[in-house]
């Protein structure tokens, strides 16, 4: 079988040409800003090996859905799992070798990032019978994998960098080939665009990211300033998949059609009827105002095969006498959830492990220890994992105290809810008050100036009240519960 994959023509003439065993082995970068062909160069590639290789397409907007209908792609929609189903089954399409387009579209970029990682996470744990080929084609990678913190939370920052991450440095030797795509090199991660061997350049404007595409292709700064006169949907390609010397490469049509294609300008005619009336009408009012709801599309066959698969493994995995056990009691359950989560912290290299890393280590467990495949969804565990990094007795877990103070936490962001539960534990034994260093591994940095920020953070929305003695000693007073930390030098 010919790994040669045409992808176009060279602008001296001739055809294009993509290895794609060495492509495989080596990775692909393409960059290129708004409206350069970017996503039609990732679709000719996606046609084009769709019948040669497993496909797995992480988008953000739904550009790719389309590919489902002419080469039989599983759609998945984020927005309709968990983060526990989609690590799930991210570890069964490659079991049953299914290419699988990951749409992530109508959701903010703080779930975006986590649920994609989830997914990217099972590929990567797959056991190793399981390694085959995989083309893993992310879209818009600088949202996964920036090159500095945004608006996003820190706990999603770091799960979704961690896993591109994982699939650029480490994937190769579990089958796992990234094409990673970017509007901005400046905005993406360097460690995981460092990782490709193969670049396609599109059309660039900004001095920054022309000066690292042309660093990367070899290029003196000089020309760089080429990128800028590109035409749509030409591309500089280097790499030992593509050509051993920089050459300008015209991307190839397509079969399939993006479903997010841009705007088509066509004439204008302003509406000759008054529509004053319709545009400024008064809303409804609000009992009767009813949001459409979302409806989603049955899905296909093969996921019903996928959600099932795990199911089946456990069947197959017992026997009668096991079918015939008794119920187990909720609370021994939650219990022994408890003490496989303890364990996971004891492994935890200090608290410094990001959840996402420390949930597949806790289904893992589980599943060991007969619990089940979802033992556990990832908000669950989250709060599970706050409670359990607070320090609080397992007698004092189970008072209504504790309970208030838990149900104060749950109403505070994710990456908060350790933090709070680790100062009011402290207050609630009348403990010193935690150290700036205490915290900041509860949250999982090695920051103490991040420690205090965070600190701050809950004092100005009167969750706490922090005050310092004479001696510099800080307290910690928790709002609406009545307790108060012992004090406690911040700085040791």
């Amino acid at each position: 079988m010919s790994s040669a994959i045409d992808m176009g023509e060279i602008s001296g003439g001739g055809p294009a040409t993509l290895d794609l065993t060495e492509l495989l082995a080596t990775r692909l970068l393409v960059q290129g800003n708004s409206g350069s062909g970017k996503s039609h160069l990732l679709r000719r590639l996606l046609e084009q090996t769709a019948t040669l290789v497993q496909q797995a397409i992480i988008d953000p907007e739904g550009d790719f859905v389309s590919l489902a209908e002419a080469y039989s792609h599983l759609v998945i929609d984020a927005a309709e799992h968990t983060e526990a189903a989609l690590q799930a089954a991210g570890e069964r399409m490659r079991v049953h070798r299914a290419s699988v387009v990951l749409n992530l579209e109508g959701l903010d970029a703080d779930l975006q990032m986590k649920r994609a990682a989830a997914f990217l996470g099972g590929m990567f744990d797959v056991p190793r019978a399981h390694w085959y080929p995989v083309l893993v084609v992310v879209d818009e990678a600088q949202l996964f994998a920036p090159a500095a913190a945004g608006e996003v939370t820190e706990e999603a920052r770091r799960a979704s960098l961690g896993a591109m991450t994982n699939l650029m440095c480490r994937g190769r030797k579990r089958g796992l080939a990234g094409v990673i795509a970017t509007q901005r090199l400046a905005k993406l991660a360097k460690n995981v665009a460092a990782e490709a061997s193969n670049f396609l350049m599109g059309r660039t404007f900004l001095d920054i990211d022309m000066a690292r595409a042309a660093d990367l292709l070899g290029m003196e700064r000089r020309q760089a300033e080429a990128f800028r006169d590109l035409p749509r949907g030409n591309f500089v390609a280097l790499g030992p998949a593509l050509t051993r010397r920089p050459q300008t490469i015209r991307v190839g049509a397509v079969h399939t059609e993006s479903r997010s294609a841009g705007p088509v300008l066509a004439p204008f005619s302003p509406p000759v009827e008054p529509v004053a009336e319709l545009i400024l009408a008064p809303l409804p009012e609000p009992e009767q105002f009813v949001r459409p709801r979302r409806v989603a599309p049955p899905p296909p066959d093969l996921l019903t095969q996928l959600a099932s698969h795990g199911d089946a493994l456990a069947e197959a995995s017992t026997d009668a006498a096991a079918e015939a056990q008794e119920p187990v009691d909720p609370v021994e359950r939650r219990r022994a959830l408890a003490a496989v989560l303890r364990e996971v912290l004891v492994e935890d290299d200090g608290g410094f492990r990001p959840p996402a890393s420390l949930y597949q280590d806790f289904l893992v467990r589980c599943r060991i220890a007969g619990l089940g495949r979802d033992a556990m969804d990832m908000r669950a565990f989250r709060r599970a994992l706050a409670t359990a990094r607070s320090g609080v007795a397992e007698e004092a877990e189970e008072t209504d105290e504790w309970r208030a103070a838990e149900e104060v936490a749950f109403s505070l962001p994710d990456d908060m809810q350790g933090t709070f539960l680790f100062l009011a534990r402290a207050a609630m034994d009348a403990a010193p008050c935690p150290s700036d260093a205490d915290i900041a591994r509860i949250y999982g940095t090695h920051s103490t100036g991040r420690a205090r920020r965070m600190l701050g953070w809950l004092e100005e929305r009167n969750f706490v009240v922090l005050r310092l003695d004479g001696a510099g000693r800080r307290r910690a007073a928790i709002i609406g519960l009545g307790w108060e930390t012992a004090p406690g030098d911040p700085g040791t």
